[in-house]
Formats: C-alpha cells, structure tokens, sequence
C-alpha cells in the first residue's frame, strides 16, 4: 500500500495562518481521496514559513470497480428522457431491463464504474485543492492566475512503495510537480530530492528545517527557559508568543539580550507588551524582584559570532520602541499625580454609543449604580462610587492609546500614583473581568461592585435601546457581559435580587417610564436565564433542569437559582430521583384528566380516616415527614438536603400505584385519592416544577 507524500513549498506564510491551512490542506485532501474511493491508514499535516506539508500512509492502491443499479424512466416514456437516462448511466439501450413495481413498469440499468490507480485520482485531485485553497488572504504574482498566500515556487508530490517513489505528476499554473525540495533559505539552499516521508523529514533537519511546529515550539522553550535559568532568571510564560515564534522560523536559534537601564523601572506589563507586540520577544523575569530585566528573541539562523550581531540590532531597535513607551509612561504619570482630572474630563468628548451619550456619561451611570449594588456585595458605598469614578480614567491615557490591551492594568497603576488606596486602585483592573469563561473572578466587594455595575450597565443600556444580540451576531460583546454578570454573583455566592438593580439601572440611567422599564428588564433577565443555562449545560446540567428550578421565589436570584439546579441534576441522576419524577408525572397526569373530565379541582387536602389499604396509609405518612423536613431546608437554601427528603417518596409512591386503584367505585375514596395525588405534586413541586423535566 503506498504512502502519499505532499509539499507546497512557497514564500513565508503569515504565523498565524500556518496552523489552520496545515489542518485544511489534510481534510480536503482526505476528504477528496475517500470521496474518489481511496482509503488510508493515517495522514499528518505540517506547517513552517515556507512550506505545506501531507503525509497520507497506507492509502489503496486503486479505488475500487463498482456496480450499482439505477432506475430509468417508465416504459413508454418519450424518447428523449430515454435518451438522456442512457447517456447518464453509460449503457446502451439493449443493456436495460424492464422491471414492473407498484407504480408502473420501469428502464432499469446496472452500471459499472471501473477502478482508478491511485496516482490518477491524487493527479485529478491536488490541482483543484490548490486553486480552491481557503486562505484568508491570497495574492497572485507574474502572469499567472493562481492565487496563492504567497508566490507558490515548487509542488512535491510523490507515492512511496516498498520497491521505490513515482512522482504523481500534474501541473498548477507551469508549476509541474516533482520530488525535490529545498532546506533552510540561508544555511542550506538549493534542491534535493527525496523518497519518502521518513527520508524527507531527516534530510529536512540535515538542511536545517525542523518540520514540526510542535517540536520548533519544544526546542524554543527549552533553550529559552535553560538560557534565564542560568543566568538566575526566568522566561514569563506566553503561549500565544511561543505559537506564533514557532511559525516564524524553520530552525530556532534563541539568543537572550539585556534591557537598557533607562527602561527597567517602567511597569512590567508595559516591558512585556511591548515586546511581544512590536517585537515578538518573550519577556525574562527577575523573580527575586518582579523587574522583567531581560528579554529573548529567537533568530532563523545560526552565524559565527553567535548572534552577538542579531542581539545588538534587536536591543537597539527595542530601545527605540522603550523609549517611546517611556514618554507615554512619564506624561501619564505627571496627569495621574495632579488626581487624573484631565483624563476624567477628556471623557467628555468620547463617544460610548450615540444613543448612550459618552464615556463620562457611562462612568456616571456606573458610579451610580456601584454605589447602589455596594450594600448587597458588602462593599462601602462611597468607596464604590469613587472607584468606579476612576476605573475608566486611563482610557484618555497615551500608554493606552498606544496598548489598548493595557486598560485597567495602567488604570491600577495611574491611581496608585494618584494617592488612592490600593483597594480603589485594584477596581481599575478588575472590574473588567471577567472577560473570558476562564478568566479569574473578581473576589474583592470593591471590584466586584463594580464590575457589576459595568456590565449591567452595558446591558441595560442596549436593552434600552434595543439593540440585543441576534443569531451569532453581538458586536457588543453582550453575552459576554450577562455571562460574566452570572460568574460574579455565583461563584462569590452573592444574593440579590437581580430584576430589581436591572430595574433602578434602566429607570435612573434611562429615563424609561415604569411599565417600559419593566418589560424591558423582563426580557433581560430572560437572556441572562439563557447564558446560565449556557454555563450550566457546559458543566453537565441539563436546560429543562434550570426551566423546572425557574419560576420559583429564587429565580432572580441567580445563586440560589444555581444551587436549586446542582442539587436537582445530582438528584435527577440517581435511580429514586429518575423514578421519582415518573411517579410525579403519573400523579400529575391522572389528576389533570379527572379535573378536566370532572370539572372540578381536586386541590382540598386528603384526608387519611378514608384511606383503605396500608400503601395508601403510608403514602400519607411519607407526605407528612417530607413535609415537614423539605421545607426548612429550602427556608435553609440546602437544597440538597431538600433532595434527598424527596427522594424517600420514591418507594411510597411506587407501592401506591401499585397497590391502589385511583379511579374506585366509591366517589369518596376517588376524590380523596385524587386528592392525595394533588398533595403528592405539590410537596414535589415545592423543590421545583418537575412538570418541565423531560421524560
């Protein structure tokens, strides 16, 4: 069985569209090889700056013949649908048969489609896959009309067999395929030619080339952190940095530099960004102070003096961009002495949304409401209220003007300079998380403030302008925000109610009268309700759980409401909680039927004295324990306990409906069963309403 051996070997590919044109380049190959009847054992996809890479092993070495019967028109059709079946199917007239089924009497055509050597079809196949390519961005170059991420030089395509490799020739656009290749651009040029995947990868490395994004990835940080170690320091981890580096080079040399004195005392958070950002360098820590005080590029190339050369042009052109970093950093310090006036006021002419007024008119919606929600998180009010005031003070800064990504990180450290107190000056950074599913949450009553009032405040704002995320569209990032308004209260296991704050946050900031106000929350709520359940179902609780757990006293209440579900999931998954259920809705379903026959309720207590066999006897005792246990502990919020009291209804119920004719001859004994029935749903609804959980 042949192995398949692909290469596209072109100009530098963009890093960050290595990973994900390796992936396309495997499945639409793999995919157009198994739709033409070619199966394979295994394929790999590889990516550097300058080449695609396939490997496909244990692929058929044709596809299979087959054979398949199609039905034609009926016979007597007109001659010319006749005409076009025969043509489609590749048979002749005297090939057909007549076959007669329940509707008629029909042409009917074996065909057969004959097997294709694997060569040919890869041949068909790997042209249309390279002028279809999905790249991002492509580009054409001389003449030709093809178009590519960068100039495409060389195709390598080839079939290894255990008795040698036969280049799988085609042509793209002149560009004819080969079996030759070429190793690193200035340590190794020039061509040379290969017999299979093992081959190319080992003479690959000898031209300097490490094939594997992983492994160029491995060595960088190896070298990287065994360099910082030696020197007393270490390398602040970046994953994203160290994918993107990987991309950027074929054969990792990494060299460690020294940062000016000048630029030490600049924050950390600024060294590192600008570093990573403008020059792709890894930012090395001193741990014993926290200073990040060197810095690690990492070269395509070795050279005689051991990158002595690379790392003075690196250090140099890095001190030019600290510099600049450094202007940014002394102005904004001179404004965040003299109390951030400047800044607060430079808001003014910041537009947030045209139809939400401007930044300084969203600070004063959020210095409102922090100041309301503070009591509920154990927050001081006042304190709120002069934190949320400055948490977005250093978006009129130049240091985040230039780094956006620093906001409320320069913000902490602006109002630290400022003379405010440390706890005030955290709010700046934290009221913006969380950003992320798995972002840290903000544990601090200030930050937690806050960050409250800035999200509900977004999503309010919107709402009052109805403009609310449809489909997959959300330019306002508002799904985030309910998402991390539901972290915040739940995982601090904070207990409000949420409808009334949304409510105060819309009638003050918005001007809505009070039957608009409330509709318009309504409805927020109800998408918040559908990011929790978002959130729950990520962690295994089913939707119609949080339906059944909504509706009650703590619905608005999203901690309680959050604790209800847990407990009911985990209650759910066990054997009396799954029975139990059943035996809820036979109950539910019997009493419905009789009421609505009846036209009556039975909703008036049973009365035991007319209870007849001992199921029944018991079912009243056992409603008579749950009830008094299920109670105080949902009054307690421990709704697990709750649970667990329920679940010893399972056994009396399952005896009673198998013991006991509900429907009896006697009038009386039907109506206090149906009532009995009534009082079996509502101590099972007082958990929650199990009518809205799936059977």
């Amino acid at each position: 069985m042949p192995d398949l051996l692909l290469e596209l070997f072109s100009e530098e590919i963009p890093a960050r569209m290595q990973g994900k044109a390796a992936d396309d380049l495997k499945r639409l190959v793999t995919d157009g090889l198994v739709e033409a009847g070619l199966t394979y054992a295994s394929a790999g996809a590889f990516a550097t700056p300058r080449r695609l890479t396939l490997t496909v092993e244990g692929l058929n070495e044709a596809s299979p013949t087959t054979t398949e019967e199609r039905r034609g028109p009926k016979v007597g059709a007109p001659d010319k649908a006749l005409d076009g079946f025969l043509r489609g199917a590749g048979v002749a007239r005297e090939d057909l048969e007549e076959r007669e089924d329940k509707k008629g009497t029909f042409y009917y055509a074996k065909v057969t489609t004959e097997g294709r050597p694997a060569a040919d079809i890869i041949a068909d196949l790997i042209p249309g896959v390279i002028r279809n390519f999905p790249w991002p961005k492509s580009m054409r170059w001389g003449a030709g009309s093809l178009r590519w991420v960068r100039p495409l030089h060389s195709i390598l395509c080839i079939l290894t067999r255990e008795d040698g490799a036969e280049v799988v020739p085609f042509d793209v656009d002149g560009i004819a395929s080969g079996n030759t290749t070429e190793g690193h651009r200035f340590m190794a040029p020039g061509r040379f030619a290969v017999s299979s995947f093992e081959d190319y990868e080992a003479k690959l490395r000898a031209a300097k080339v490490v094939l594997s994004a992983e492994a160029r990835a491995e060595a960088i940080w190896h070298d990287a952190t065994n360099m910082a170690f030696a020197a007393g320091l270490e390398v602040v981890e970046d994953k994203g940095l160290l994918a993107e580096v990987a991309g950027l080079v074929e054969w990792p040399v990494v060299l460690m530099g020294e940062i000016g004195e000048d630029f030490l005392g600049l924050p950390a958070e600024v060294l590192q960004t600008s570093m990573r950002e403008h020059q792709k360098f890894f930012s090395v820590r001193n741990p014993a102070t926290g200073r990040i005080e060197r810095f690690i590029t990492v070269a395509n190339r070795e050279t005689a003096d051991q990158g002595a050369t690379i790392i003075a042009g690196n250090a140099k052109v890095l001190s030019a961009r600290l510099a600049d970093a450094k202007f940014f950093w002394d102005n904004d310090l001179r404004i965040a002495r003299a109390g951030m006036g400047d800044w607060q006021e430079a808001l003014k002419s910041v537009t947030f949304e045209r139809r939400l007024g401007s930044q300084a008119e969203r600070v004063d919606r959020i210095a409102a409401l922090a100041r309301e929600i503070a009591p509920m998180v154990g927050a001081d009010p006042i304190a709120a209220e002069t934190a949320a005031r400055i948490a977005k003070a250093d978006l009129s800064s130049e240091m985040v003007f230039e780094f956006p990504e620093l906001q409320g990180v320069m913000g902490k450290y602006y109002a630290l300079e400022a003379g405010l107190d440390p706890a005030i000056a955290a709010v700046a950074e934290e009221h913006y998380a969380p950003l992320g599913p798995t972002d840290d949450v903000p544990t601090a009553p200030l930050s937690v403030a806050v960050a409250l009032a800035d999200k509900l405040d977004l999503l309010t704002g919107f709402w009052a302008i109805d403009e609310k995320p449809t489909g997959s569209k959300d330019p306002f990032a508002l799904r985030r925000a309910a998402l991390g308004v539901i972290r915040l209260i739940v995982e601090n296991g904070h207990q409000f109610p949420l409808q009334s704050v949304a409510i105060a946050a819309v009638s003050k900031g918005h001007g809505k009268d009070h039957q608009t106000t409330v509709d318009l929350t309504c409805d927020l709520i109800a998408f918040i309700h559908d990011r929790l359940k978002v959130l729950l179902r990520a962690e295994g609780v089913r939707h119609d759980v949080i339906d059944a757990c909504l509706g009650g006293a703590s619905d608005d209440v999203l901690d309680l409401l959050v604790k209800r579900a847990r407990a009911l999931q985990a209650f759910l998954d066990t054997p009396d909680g799954e029975n139990l259920i059943q035996g809820y809705k036979r109950s539910a379903n019997i009493l419905s039927q009789a009421e609505a026959k009846d036209g009556v309720e039975y909703r008036y207590g049973a009365d035991v004295k007319f209870a007849e066999t001992p199921e029944e006897q018991a079912l009243f005792a056992a409603l008579d324990n749950a009830n008094a246990a299920i109670q105080p502990a949902l009054e307690a919020e421990d709704f697990t306990s709750a649970m667990s009291e329920m679940a010893k209804l399972r056994a009396p119920i399952d005896a009673f409906f198998e013991a006991v004719q509900v429907n009896a001859d006697s009038d009386i004994l039907r109506r206090n069963r149906l009532n009995l029935l009534h009082d079996i749903t509502q101590t099972c609804g007082s958990v929650a309403d199990l009518s809205r959980i799936d059977n």
